[in-house]
């Protein structure tokens, strides 16, 4: 996968197998906590609570391998352009729009997880009256937290200004919901977007 100013992504051609299983276990990090998150959406839809998607990473697919028609291969891709935020949608009327992140640290949320287009995006969002958040899964923890713009972009700025490069566990539990997992949804972030905003 390659960028939009053409540099292709900094992988090394050699790695072992221990490296290569690492990198994959890696990347799939937050796999699981988006797809919890799916079924919850789908569970908001079938049951007419919300109406809340995905948004699909914008892609430009330069070169496709084809050793059989059935099997292509994407060989070249670029981001054509930079990605806003994971999820939008609508519910009781409001606008909704969030980014999903999971991280294994134990005592932090890592800022360098959140990019600087995609607090831009949600600030726009925000100041159009629209409901923003963050979802931050702490999955060694099995705890999830919605983490409301506000509160987030307060962080940001401590960030920007070099005065801390995360949001501690502590912060987050003080400022944030806990979404306790329940069985259907699964994560049901509406019932904290509820208890914090008027909806």
């Amino acid at each position: 996968m390659n960028y939009p100013n053409g540099k292709k992504s900094k992988t090394p051609d050699l790695v072992t197998n221990n490296e290569k299983n690492s990198k994959i276990e890696y990347g799939k990090r937050g796999m699981k906590f988006e797809d919890e998150i799916d079924l919850s959406n789908r569970y908001y839809l079938q049951q007419d609570i919300a109406i809340i998607h995905k948004k699909p990473t914008p892609i430009q697919i330069v070169h496709v391998d084809y050793p059989k028609r059935a099997k292509a291969v994407i060989k070249e891709a670029y981001f054509r352009r930079a990605s806003t935020t994971d999820y939008n949608g609508i519910y009781k009327g409001k606008y909704i729009d969030f980014e999903a992140k999971a991280t294994q640290n134990k005592t932090s949320f890592p800022l360098i997880n959140i990019h600087d287009h995609q607090v831009k995006h949600m600030q726009q969002v925000y100041q159009h009256g629209g409901i923003v958040f963050i979802l931050i899964c702490f999955s060694s923890l099995d705890e999830i937290y919605l983490l409301p713009f506000e509160v987030f972009f307060n962080y940001w700025q401590r960030y920007l200004n070099n005065e801390r490069k995360s949001i501690q566990l502590k912060e987050i539990k003080k400022n944030g919901i806990l979404i306790p997992y329940t069985f259907r949804p699964r994560i049901d972030y509406l019932k904290a977007v509820q208890s914090f905003y008027t909806v």
